[in-house]
């Protein structure tokens, strides 16, 4: 009998349907985005078939523990290639589970048949060892991965172990509420093609671990370099950890962090040329930072706490500066900032706020056509 789960996730095995219990896959009428959620029990895995027609899957475990589907890991992934090969997929999202690692190679090994491109883990605790590496990379060719709240057990060595089974030409990596960004730099492969990095959302990062993580000479094209709440201090430390990495961003987001405008033991620092948009909005910043870079195209200095406006002295040479949201040009900014909920004005930093909480989705709508 074909086990049904390895031509899909080789972690979803086929049990027998029961009436008495709500699907728990939803499959919109566009045949587009498919959702499930296995809170149940006695979870009906089966619902997922419905999945198979869609373009976007979402699949979420209610936290289980996935050691009982250990057995599909071992189940030859080529003889379902050609049902893998046609399955829609572009965008598969898988979350909420305990995931042996063996379990997750066994997928990562039946999607390199697949046309998926953008893959994200969320929520998942990965127990035991990678296995050890293929000759050559089997995954998927991946465009966009995404990775939030995944813990793993192989400590900073696990961005190395993971990249081993995906087909080189990542372009885009995103890594949130991380357990451990200590990487293995020489472990780690040169990402030839990378060229947007987001650390947001990692607290505890900070200046020094930004040296750590970004190892010297990995990242030759980045263009693209989101450190938004990711405990950054000073700009001086930020162009510092650049520096140190040759890393050479054209566009550097350090919004919604605590900046300080000054930095009492600050040595000077050399921008990167290319740098061209610079984003320091919702910052707390009182004034205008020390040491920013010479030129730019952009400086996003909106919703701070700046009382005046900055003297010419104090800025770089931009051609597109913005301000807006802070008390010298808006009375009630701060109370605005601090308190969104009790504000009976939708100021532009509330609107502000609320558009990079939807940013992920707003994005995934604009790429719908590039999939249908």
């Amino acid at each position: 009998m074909v086990c049904v789960p390895c031509l899909l996730l080789l972690l979803l095995p086929l049990l027998r349907v029961s009436a008495a219990t709500p699907e728990p896959c939803e499959l919109d009428e566009e045949d587009f985005l498919c959702v499930c959620n296995f809170t149940d029990p006695k979870p009906d895995w089966s619902s997922a078939m419905q999945c198979m027609v869609a373009v976007e899957v979402e699949i979420r475990g209610g936290g289980r523990n996935l050691e009982q589907f250990l057995e599909s890991a071992d189940a030859d992934s080529k003889r379902y290639a050609d049902t893998i090969k046609a399955l829609r997929w572009r965008r598969l999202t898988l979350g909420a589970a305990r995931v042996p690692a063996l379990l997750l190679v066994a997928l990562l090994r039946a999607l390199g048949y697949s046309r998926l491109k953008e893959l994200t883990f969320e929520d998942l605790e990965v127990t035991g060892p990678m296995p050890p590496p293929p000759l050559e990379a089997t995954g998927p060719a991946l465009s966009t991965l995404s990775l939030r709240n995944v813990s793993w057990a192989t400590g900073g060595a696990w961005l190395g172990e993971l990249l081993q089974w995906l087909k080189p030409g990542l372009r885009v990596l995103n890594i949130a509420q991380a357990h451990s960004l200590a990487f293995a730099c020489a472990q780690l492969p040169t990402f030839q093609a990378l060229t947007s990095l987001d650390l947001s959302d990692n607290p505890g990062l900070g200046e020094r671990g930004l040296i750590a993580v970004l190892c010297p000479h990995k990242f030759p094209v980045l263009q693209d370099l989101v450190l938004r709440n990711a405990g950054m201090e000073t700009l001086s430390s930020v162009c510092a950890a650049l520096a140190a990495a040759s890393v050479q961003p054209h566009r550097l987001d350090l919004s919604h962090n605590s900046l300080r405008a000054t930095a009492p033991d600050a040595t000077s620092c050399v921008w990167p040329s290319a740098l061209s948009s610079l984003n320091l909005s919702f910052a707390g910043l009182e004034q205008v930072p020390k040491g920013l870079p010479p030129k730019l195209g952009v400086l996003d200095l909106s919703c701070n706490r700046l009382s005046r406006a900055p003297r010419p002295d104090e800025l770089p040479e931009v051609n597109n500066l913005t301000l807006d949201g802070n008390p010298f040009l808006d009375p009630g900014a701060l109370e605005h900032q601090e308190d969104l909920k009790n504000s009976g004005v939708v100021s532009v930093c509330a609107r502000s706020a609320l558009t990079m909480g939807v940013s992920g989705a707003l994005a995934l709508l604009q790429g719908a056509g590039d999939f249908a």
